[in-house]
């Protein structure tokens, strides 16, 4: 879709929800540049409207955000990989390395083949002795949580990271059914 079609489905009345729901990276985005979102005195509720958000913190022109979040979008859509995308690469000769960012329990039930546990000695590791043009991908149980983690191994030279797109869950659909799927207890 171009730009201006996934601006076009924006509107001052959208809610949040909706907003967050279309472009995952928004809440970080908007905080990122508006302050919106990151605390108490600048929160919002999934029902509120983007103009009422606008209005409430210095009356932001909507047209601004609504730009902001579709170019923040397509930036990070740059980092996305597709799960079917991943499976391919996994046999290549000299395969990503995956970096898996959820919990042990979940990381313990089930995993990604060679999927190594993130964690700070894993981070210290890879930024001493990584190959910096080395594949690196990233994932978690839906895709909601890796974007940031990804986008801070870019800002230090991990040109080749990525983000799976959807996470394990999306994987376990898309590109390898055998990989059991699951739903955490606080999940809807």
């Amino acid at each position: 879709m171009t730009q201006v079609a996934e601006s076009n489905s924006l509107s001052g009345e959208t809610t949040m929800g909706e907003i967050l729901q279309q472009y995952p990276g928004a809440k970080r985005n908007l905080f990122a540049k508006y302050h919106i979102g990151g605390c108490q005195s600048c929160s919002y509720s999934d029902e509120e409207s983007l103009a009422g958000v606008c209005e409430r913190n210095e009356d932001i022109p909507v047209d601004d955000v609504i730009q902001h979040i579709v170019s923040a979008h397509e930036a990070d859509s740059k980092i996305l990989l597709e799960p079917i995308e991943l499976k391919e690469s996994l046999s290549e000769e000299s395969p990503p390395r995956l970096l898996d960012m959820r919990t042990r329990e979940e990381y313990e039930a089930v995993k990604l083949p060679e999927a190594e546990l993130f964690s700070n000695d894993l981070l210290q590791e890879i930024f001493g002795n990584e190959n910096k043009e080395r594949v690196i991908v990233l994932y978690d149980h839906t895709g909601d949580r890796v974007l940031d983690p990804a986008a801070y191994l870019i800002g230090h030279g991990f040109k080749n990271t990525r983000a799976l797109r959807g996470g394990i869950d999306a994987y376990a659909q898309e590109a390898d059914t055998d990989i059991p799927r699951y739903k955490l207890e606080f999940e809807e």
